[in-house]
């Protein structure tokens, strides 16, 4: 088959990878690349990178991505749970693994044994992670984040200097980090942003005139990184632009970031309906006239979310067409009259065919949420397929570091 959007690079790729999956992602592992050089470039030759992977690299993949990122210039990883480190570490990545979330003091010994530098905020914690360091005979740097008007996880600027105090006589503990999280940071209005760096910096002066030092300070994250330069100190946290989008929704033109993920999946069905037919789970669509529909193999099991419903678009042939009817469990329907569509074509939700392009964006707008819900949404069961160069790279050799740093670095 041969269709106007079809090129040799995308026929091989359907032919050869996607054969016998309904729908899947692809994740282009040099925009990846090109991603963590871009911010590297915009960023202080003495600030540190960390490359957010929790959440599975925002539904990317947390081992290829990891690996890309560090051939590529992120010198850390920061992760959510203890679960999320121990597939990095099982995948043989052995970079440096900040713990950003909450631990549980049952689960210290966890925290040694992976060699990750936790978040700790209770003294519980503290005193556990403690005791067990000692018994491996290591020194475990810790870092404690600074609750500046999140309203979340981490300790009030009054609490932070009594908790350093205890925490320094704990033997096996090092105090590396200091850190706190925006709340504001992408909204257009500074102002929020503005005043909780300002009791970060205050809370940091007077910790100085006590005493207490730390060789990793941050608070940046990707909207932070790109629209508030006094908030870098000597390490960022970037998500969101890793993956290749501006988190405020404006294009920064210092930092060039280009999209990673695709989402896909296949025709699995075309009819002409006759009018008067409705489509889908309470015909909340019902057609006019004659209409011809594709059906896709694709739903709210695998991340499709349901308020998409009758909303929005995908592409068939290269061209936008509308999705009628509701989203169901594992499919959505799209009217495609007069373009010539067949069985087991490609349909793409997220992504480019021919000369358009459906962002993440979007999508989330289309479906009443956030790029972040739209990624960390989709199902795990997914196939991810990873790109280099258009064409597929295989799990092997995404699994060989050496091979990745030549690649990419």
């Amino acid at each position: 088959m041969s269709t106007p959007y079809t090129n040799q690079a995308v026929a091989n790729l359907n032919n050869r990878v996607t054969s016998g999956h309904l729908c899947w992602i692809e994740v282009d592992l040099d925009a990846i690349a090109e991603n963590v050089r871009s911010i590297r470039s915009f960023l202080p030759a003495k600030v540190e990178l960390l490359t957010v992977v929790k959440a599975n690299a925002y539904g990317h993949g947390a081992v290829p991505v990891s690996q890309v990122a560090l051939a590529a210039g992120a010198s850390r990883l920061g992760i959510g749970s203890i679960d999320e480190a121990a597939e990095l570490r099982a995948a043989g990545i052995n970079a440096t693994i900040l713990l950003l979330g909450y631990t549980p003091a049952s689960d210290a010994h966890r925290v040694v044994d992976l060699n990750l530098i936790p978040t700790v905020n209770t003294i519980e914690l503290a005193h556990e992670l403690g005791r067990i360091a000692q018994q491996r005979r290591v020194d475990l740097p810790i870092h404690i984040k600074v609750d500046t008007g999140m309203g979340r996880f981490g300790l009030l600027p009054d609490e932070v200097e009594p908790f350093l105090r205890e925490v320094s006589h704990i033997a096996g503990l090092h105090v590396e980090g200091i850190f706190t999280h925006f709340a504001c940071a992408d909204e257009p209005d500074k102002s929020c942003a503005l005043g909780q760096l300002e009791r970060f910096e205050q809370l940091l002066d007077s910790l100085s005139r006590s005493g207490y030092h730390f060789d990793c300070v941050h608070a940046a994250n990707s909207a932070a990184m790109l629209d508030l330069p006094g908030s870098l100190f000597n390490m960022v946290r970037c998500g969101l632009a890793v993956y290749g989008y501006h988190p405020s929704g404006n294009q920064h033109h210092q930092v060039r970031l280009r999209p990673a993920l695709s989402l896909k999946s296949r025709v699995s069905r075309i009819r002409t309906l006759p009018g008067g037919s409705g489509v889908g789970y309470g015909h909340i669509f019902t057609t006019d006239r004659p209409t011809e529909i594709a059906l896709a193999s694709i739903g709210y099991s695998d991340g499709v979310r349901r308020s998409f419903s009758g909303r929005g678009n995908v592409l068939i042939r290269g061209q936008r067409v509308p999705i009628v009817g509701r989203v169901s469990m594992g499919y959505i329907t799209a009217v495609v009259d007069g373009l010539g569509v067949e069985q087991d074509e490609e349909v793409v939700l997220i992504g480019r065919q021919g000369n358009d392009y459906i962002s993440a964006e979007e999508v989330a707008k289309w479906s009443d949420t956030i790029v972040y819900e739209v990624f960390t949404g989709l199902a795990d069961r997914l196939p991810r397929i990873y790109l280099r160069n258009g064409q597929p790279f295989t799990s092997e050799n995404t699994t060989d570091q050496a091979g990745l740093t030549q690649c990419w670095q």
